[in-house]
């Protein structure tokens, strides 16, 4: 059975989950294909420079970031490509976050004619534990010891199921917004200011230190986009002048910020 994920962190708290043998069938689409472009291919170089460039916040360490991602991600799709051909049976693990729908329609596009069997887990809205309700938005909130309680979760995905989020995926391609969001429970493309509000809602004259304000978006919004589209949207408005550093740092998550 091979594994696949959509994000780097919930791919390693898998491969931790699992025996070592097993753990080389983990496979990693780490695309973040709910941003950017997507009419490029989604290991191309322009995505590798877009996630070094949203990940990895030194600049001086970006292009290195990039290499190793490159690498790393030659070598996946060659695995997965060698899997697929093989005829082996897939799991897929998605969410409602919007990397992970992004990535569950592609990779459904590549599946379109292919006679491989493929199973899903669905992360839930939320679980129940007792008299506690525990949401984790997420696969990568997800801890390596718990993914095996998602498993009675798993169903076959049918092939017109495979079809039908191929074709939302095509869709997606042609219209090729900057950004991918949930409105009513569908995957659409929206402008790349959607969420900028939020930021403008929060940030006000008093300084504040943007990993905190980025923290408090996360917390309090929930939305489907992370940490990087935040620092990404804070960062085009510093250059802008909409927004001031009021005190440098070397890692930009650190320095303090105002309206």
């Amino acid at each position: 059975m091979i594994e696949v994920l959509f994000g780097y962190s919930e791919a390693e708290s898998l491969k931790v989950a699992k025996p070592r043998k097993e753990s080389k069938k983990v496979i990693c689409l780490g695309y973040l294909l709910d941003i950017g472009d997507i009419q490029k291919a989604p290991d191309s170089a322009y995505r590798q420079e877009l996630i070094a460039s949203l990940c990895e916040p030194d600049r001086q360490r970006q292009e290195a970031f990039r290499k190793k991602l490159a690498a790393y991600q030659t070598v996946e799709t060659s695995r997965l490509a060698e899997y697929i051909e093989a005829g082996e049976p897939l799991r897929i693990w998605y969410s409602d976050s919007a990397y992970a729908r992004c990535g569950l329609y592609e990779l459904c596009a590549r599946l379109c004619g292919c006679e491989n069997p493929v199973s899903v887990v669905k992360l839930p809205e939320y679980c129940v534990k007792g008299q506690t309700i525990v949401s984790h938005g997420s696969w990568r909130n997800v801890s390596a010891e718990q993914f095996e309680e998602f498993l009675p979760r798993q169903r076959e995905l049918t092939r017109n199921e495979i079809r039908m989020f191929a074709s939302e995926w095509r869709e997606l391609v042609e219209d090729n917004r900057p950004l991918r969001a949930r409105i009513n429970g569908r995957r659409i493309g929206v402008p790349e200011d959607f969420y900028d509000f939020l930021i403008w809602k929060r940030l006000g004259e008093t300084p504040v230190k943007e990993g905190r304000l980025i923290g408090d978006l996360i917390g309090l919004y929930r939305m489907d986009v992370g940490d990087y589209w935040y620092a990404a949207r804070i960062e085009h408005y510093i250059r802008e002048g909409r927004i001031q550093v009021t005190e440098e740092a070397e890692q930009m998550y650190q320095r303090m910020i105002r309206i």
